[in-house]
């Protein structure tokens, strides 16, 4: 017996981690936990630390011992079917986040690459994701949180687009993957589908589509180059579902999406008409109608057409900002988002589109494997 467990201890310790530290920023502050560790600070993952559940795995949160910090821990099993996809996105996200430090964008605060799981510690922020707050019946975010959380996302891709030593595309911005404190401040996380890309370049053709219905550029699904001019369309895509309050994807009494509607509110000039019913009427006028038009401008069909972030957030900052004068057919039809969603997504029913979860989950429509994903 004492034999068999010396040989399976000697095997978990040659396992080639997947995370290099020698990769990593030299003075990155992320560091590697074991497996033991985060068992502990969960209660070994016990169910009621359970906090909710990503695209590959269960949230717990924790306590790591010895410092009294509250975490929030995702679990990547590897007997998952999405193995190998969750694998790229690990090291993606692992990669990218130890070069952040900026207020708006979550802390990562180490990783776990153990044979046992992947898993990634985070900065715990109590007040969850932005979606559950926009659409849970129970709770009203009040529209200066709102703008708040509009200017703060904006802030984070400023710093990603134009303030790093390499541009970084985000990939996957929605609602879902932005967390709240308990000031109601965002923070932008979840970045398994990002990638580094130099100042002034190309980014390489991917063979992987990836992203969420509703939010992904249809651009990027024609083209498939990632750029920044799609993290932009997606930014515009969350602008319009902070004001009105609605899921971008169609419903099932045949409403169009939500960008065809708002842009028929801009075309008969009365785009407030678009702001969310529950909020009655408080808000600022030009702060909202701002915040709707810098959605439209963001999320305009033509990726050369689209303000670079820097333009939306003088748009949305600045009280005096001139009004861009847009296009009146800015957008493509709903039946052609829905061929274009098809061809990333394959066709999916009218059912699951509007699905409660469906616009919290990333899809992916992948031609031969995910190592592209990392440039």
């Amino acid at each position: 017996m004492g034999l068999v467990l010396w040989c399976v201890r000697k095997k978990l310790e040659d396992e080639e981690p997947i995370i290099q530290q020698s990769e990593l920023c030299p003075s990155s502050g992320p560091r590697r936990y074991s497996h033991r560790e985060l068992a502990s600070a969960t209660g070994r993952f016990a169910e009621e630390e359970r906090i909710g559940r990503g695209g590959f795995g269960p949230v717990y949160r924790g306590i790591l011992a010895g410092q009294d910090r509250r975490v929030a821990i995702k679990v990547m099993s590897q007997g998952s079917s999405a193995q190998a996809q969750g694998t790229w996105e690990f090291q993606a996200e692992v990669k990218v986040m130890t070069r952040l430090r900026h207020r708006r964008i979550v802390q990562l605060l180490g990783w776990c690459d153990g044979p046992e799981a992947l898993m990634l510690v985070y900065e715990f922020l109590p007040n969850g994701s932005l979606d559950k707050h926009l659409h849970d019946p129970e709770r009203l975010l009040t529209w200066p949180d709102r703008y708040k959380i509009a200017l703060g996302v904006g802030s984070a891709i400023l710093y990603l687009h134009t303030e790093c030593e390499q541009c970084i595309l985000h990939g996957d911005i929605k609602p879902a993957n932005i967390l709240l404190d308990q000031s109601c401040n965002p923070k932008l996380g979840d970045f398994g589908l990002a990638r580094l890309v130099d100042h002034e370049a190309d980014s390489r053709t991917t063979q992987v589509v990836a992203g969420t219905p509703g939010y992904m550029d249809p651009g990027f699904v024609n083209t498939q180059r990632p750029s920044a001019e799609s993290d932009i369309f997606s930014f515009g895509v969350v602008l319009l579902e902070i004001a009105c309050g609605r899921r971008p994807t169609t419903r099932p009494n045949g409403a169009p999406v939500l960008l065809n509607w708002v842009r028929d509110m801009y075309t008969r000039d009365s785009i407030l008409a678009a702001a969310d019913r529950r909020l009655d009427g408080e808000f600022d006028d030009r702060q909202m109608r701002r915040v709707l038009v810098a959605g439209l401008w963001c999320a305009h069909h033509d990726q050369s057409q689209r303000p670079s972030i820097a333009q939306a957030m003088d748009l949305l900052q600045r009280e005096d900002a001139e009004l861009p004068v847009l296009d009146p057919v800015m957008h493509t039809s709903p039946e052609a988002v829905r061929s274009l969603e098809e061809i990333a997504y394959g066709d999916f029913s009218a059912e699951d589109s509007v699905s409660e979860n469906s616009s919290a989950h990333t899809a992916y429509h992948t031609s031969t494997d995910s190592s592209c994903l990392l440039e």
